[in-house]
This record gives structure tokens, sequence and C-alpha cells, in this order.
């Protein structure tokens, strides 16, 4: 990618129209992006600003975002000084990637206030910090104390001082670089370390125009007048621009504006982040109750392969007991004939031991062994059932919305299986909300994408005479056909579905069983999403996330 300084400018650009646009609403989706809502153009604009390491980015979204119930301070601080204010002015420090947006608000009082939002896009080190007129500190997203960041200090109270970046010359206020180079390094390093706000890849597009270096440098300031967003794909390697670039030939995808780029680009990554953010204690403890469940299980295994031998250690009690008589004690063994086979065999004797108390150890061992086995049958069963339990929630989680991750962790609580959090305020339940999809020929699909959902779909949405699905064996989603008699295209393509929602989902040919919903049942006291099905016939079908997302509807 490269969202260096010469795109911050276009975005710059393109924003303009949102000048004069009053603050409507400010929200957090999370911990690093805020959302402005502008009103401009007519129309109610989402201005995303992120602050994440790797996602660091501003520009309008069409993207729909939910919102924590408790608003966090920076979030309450926003909206208390930007609220109900006016857009005024987009600002580039240079041609870096610090960007300041000016508002116009009133106070309290009544009084007119300015108010600044610093926003730094810098990797890891991003930011963005509101301040007043005079550049003091109201609130930041990351707070930098003097222990922690010896350049600066970015707290509330604190006068804002621009992050310690190298000192680099605006290309803009230049006509030649010949002047600024050396003969003691490459020609690329040298540039990028002049050259503010140029990205390797703008380096390699200048130096591919022209030999002469000034030349080149020309030419790509006239070529940076034509905006065309743009996006490539080189194997592994992904790259998006603002102007298209002759050396990396032809675009995969083009998009008529950069936010319309930015939203196609970071909409995926964004989102797979923000959820393994959010879900990576949930996805650790899951791992640790799969690993000390399988511990736990090869333990039973071998507690009931020591109770197969209770059969020999009654045999050795009987045959004590039978040959009483020429037992003496002190012996530490004796041997006996077998009359179940009418083979001797050689029975161990604690010499310390009368043969009464051999035998009666004998048979209190054999006892215990009975008991242990009938235990260990049933907890292997139990444990071979929490353990299926744990592998449909880890797949789950490959899968899951943002909104549904905190449905898994109440599951988990509900279930014994995580502690439950202090209550903190009461918070709103949610609506279960069931993804849609539509087949070629126009039939509607259902899929639950965790527990609470496929036990919801399965036993209150579906109808008896509604088809059912579920891959093979292999913990997954729940998927219903709303129809009667689906057609066969219908079922495969439902397969696909249930297929790539899956613990199979990078499979091919994955076992897909359907039958009626009258043939599913949940047994008494079973846990979420487990269910029993009979009458079941199986396809077999591949994953295929393009295929799925075609028939995703979007609401």
């Amino acid at each position: 990618m490269a969202f260096d300084g010469l795109f911050t400018g276009k975005m710059i650009a393109e924003l303009d129209f949102l000048k004069s646009g009053r603050i409507n609403r400010v929200t957090q989706p999370d911990n690093q992006t805020i959302i402005l809502t502008v009103r401009a153009m007519r129309k109610n604009q989402q201005l995303i600003i992120s602050g994440h390491p790797n996602f660091a980015r501003f520009h309008i979204t069409e993207k729909k975002y939910s919102n924590p119930f408790e608003p966090p301070m920076f979030l309450r601080v926003l909206r208390k000084h930007l609220e109900g204010g006016i857009l005024k002015n987009f600002t580039q420090l240079g041609n870096d990637r610090i960007i300041v947006i000016d508002f116009d608000n009133t106070d309290e009082i009544g009084d007119p206030v300015q108010r600044k939002l610093i926003i730094e896009l810098m990797g890891k080190h991003s930011n963005v910090i509101l301040t007043d007129s005079d550049l003091k500190i109201l609130e930041s997203m990351k707070h930098l104390t003097p222990n922690t960041n010896a350049a600066r200090t970015i707290m509330p109270g604190f006068t804002y001082e621009e992050p310690p970046t190298a000192k680099k010359h605006n290309p803009f206020e230049l006509a030649t670089v010949t002047p600024l180079l050396t003969s003691d390094m490459p020609l690329k390093k040298q540039l990028l370390n002049q050259l503010e706000g140029f990205s390797p890849l703008a380096i390699d597009e200048m130096l591919a125009l022209d030999s002469d270096i000034d030349e080149a440098f020309q030419l790509f300031k006239t070529h940076m007048n034509t905006v065309q967003p743009v996006y490539y794909a080189h194997g592994a390697k992904e790259f998006f621009y603002f102007m298209l670039l002759e050396t990396l030939g032809t675009p995969e995808k083009t998009f008529s504006t950069l936010s319309e780029l930015l939203d196609d680009y970071y909409n995926e990554r964004g989102e797979r982040e923000r959820i393994k953010s959010r879900s990576i204690d949930l996805s650790r403890h899951i791992s640790q109750l799969l690993q000390k469940d399988e511990k736990k299980l090869a333990k039973l295994i071998h507690e009931l392969e020591e109770a197969e031998q209770m059969d020999d250690i009654q045999l050795y009690g009987e045959l004590i007991t039978a040959n009483m008589y020429q037992l003496k004690a002190g012996l530490s063994e004796f041997d006996a004939l077998n009359y179940y086979t009418n083979k001797t065999i050689t029975i161990p004797l604690n010499p310390r031991k009368s043969p009464a108390e051999n035998a009666q150890y004998y048979y209190k061992q054999y006892n215990k062994m009975k008991t242990r086995k009938v235990h260990a049958l049933e907890q292997i069963a139990e444990t071979k059932q929490e353990i299926t339990y744990l592998e449909t929630l880890e797949a789950q989680l490959a899968f899951i919305s943002y909104e549904d991750i905190e449905g898994i962790r109440e599951e988990l609580q509900e279930q014994g299986l995580m502690k439950k959090r202090q209550k903190t305020k009461a918070t709103k339940k949610q609506k279960i909300q069931l993804e849609k999809y539509k087949s070629s020929d126009g039939t509607d699909i259902l899929v639950g994408k965790n527990n609470i959902q496929n036990d919801y779909l399965t036993n209150k949405v579906a109808r008896n005479d509604h088809t059912w699905l579920h891959t093979k064996d292999i913990p997954g989603s729940h998927v219903v056909i709303q129809s009667k008699e689906p057609s066969d295209e219908t079922i495969i393509e439902a397969a696909v579905i249930a297929s790539f929602y899956s613990k199979a989902s990078q499979s091919a040919q994955v076992p897909v069983d359907f039958t009626l919903i009258k043939h599913v049942h949940k047994p008494s006291g079973a846990r979420p999403g487990f269910v029993t099905y009979t009458d079941q016939a199986t396809v077999y079908a591949t994953p295929d996330k393009n295929q799925v997302d075609r028939m995703r509807i979007k609401e």
C-alpha cells in the first residue's frame, strides 16, 4: 500500500466538499477508530479516522459500524467539543501525513470557540489529538507520558508538539532535486531521505519516467494532476495509489474516488483486525480449554485401558480362594491352573499379607476397576462432547462478526467455561440477526454463525418442511433453505455456504448432510448448537468465498 504524504494531499483535496458541514454525531466503534458524521451535500457523510498501527487512514466510508454502549473517555470529550460544530478547514503540515482539521463551535455558555483535530498517520505511532485554538491538548486517542516518550508528551493540559521526524524538503517548493543529491549513497535512498511525503512506490515511478532526475521530477509532478484511484496485486504484495503507475502495469481495480478505494481495501482487512483484537482472549481461552480436555481425554483412555485388566484381577482373587488350602503366608507368588483355559499362570502375592488378605485385595481392586470403567466411559463421552463443542466455537471465531463476539463470551460464561465479569451497567440485549442469502433461483437461505443463532434458526425460525444442512461430522454453522422443495442447484449452493462456514473452509469436496427440519432434534440438556438428525442425504461441496459473497443479501 502507499498512504504517503502525496496520497494524503489528494485525499484532503477530495474531502474539500465537507467544509462548512455540520458535525451531527461523533462515534467510536473501537479504541483506534472514530467516525465524524458530517452533514454536507444534503446528506450525512461518515468521515472515518483511524489511528490503527496497520490501517491508519481517513476517508469517507459507506460501511456501517456498531458502537459500544459505554462511550470511552476520548469519545465523550470529542462529543462535548465537536458535536454541533462546523468543519471549517483541512490543513496538511508540509507534505507529511499530519492533518489538522479546524472546527468552529460554541461552549457551554454560547461563546464561540475553535477546536483542532490533529491526525498523525504514522504506522504504530499513529494518533488522533484534540486541541483548542492555542494547541493545548484536550484529549487524545493514545497518551504519551514523559516516562514512555522522551521526545514529547501527549496528555491533556500539555501543548501539542509535532512528532520528531527527519527534516525533509517539501517537493512542491522545489523546482529541481539535483542540488539535494550527493554521491555517497544509492539514488533511491537519497530521494527518500530528501523528499517529504514520497514513498518508495512514488520514487520508483518517478525514476522510471526519465533518465534525467530533474526531468523525471517535473514529469512526475505533472502526472500527479491526473487522479485515478487504483489497486494493484502482485502475488502476495498489494498496492494502492491515487494515480496510475507504469511500473506496476495494468491495475487490478480502478475506483471513482479515493474514499471508495480505501473503503474497498480496508473494509475486510480492518474488520478482520477489529475482530481479532476483540476476540484474541476468547481464542486463547478456547484453545486452552481444548488442550486441557485433550489431556483429560488421554488420561481417561489410559484409565479405561487399565480397567480392562479387571477380569484378570478378578481371576487372581478366585484362584487364590480356590487354592487357599495349599498357600502359606510369606509367599511372593504362586503358580495356579486357570480352569477357564487349562493353562498355568503366575499370580503375584504380597508376602506381608495372608492368602485370605491377598484374595480380598484382588477382589477390592476388581470392584474399584469396575467402578472406574463405568466412570471413565461416562467421562470420555462427556469430554468428547465438550471437545466437539469447543471445536465448533473455535471454527465460529474464524468467520464471526464483530457484533457477535460478546454472544460467544456470554455463551461460555453460561456454560461455566469462563468466569463471569463483574457486572457494570446493564446492557441492552441484542436482537438475534441471521445472515441471509439468496440462491440462483431466488430461494432464501438463512445461516447461523454462532451457537445462539444456530439454536434460534433451527428451533424457532425454520419450519418443519424446510431443508436443514450441516457439514458431516465437522463443526460448522446450521444452514436452512426456506423452501418445501428446493432445487438440486439450491441444495448445492446451500452446501457451499455450509462448507464455507465450517472448520473445513480451507478444504475441497466437503461432505454436507441435508434433511428436513422435522428430522432435526435437540437432546434435553445438550449444549447450545448441538442437535441430532436422521433421514439425511449427503452432497459434496467446495467452499468458495466469491460464490458465498455473491449470494449474500447486504442490508
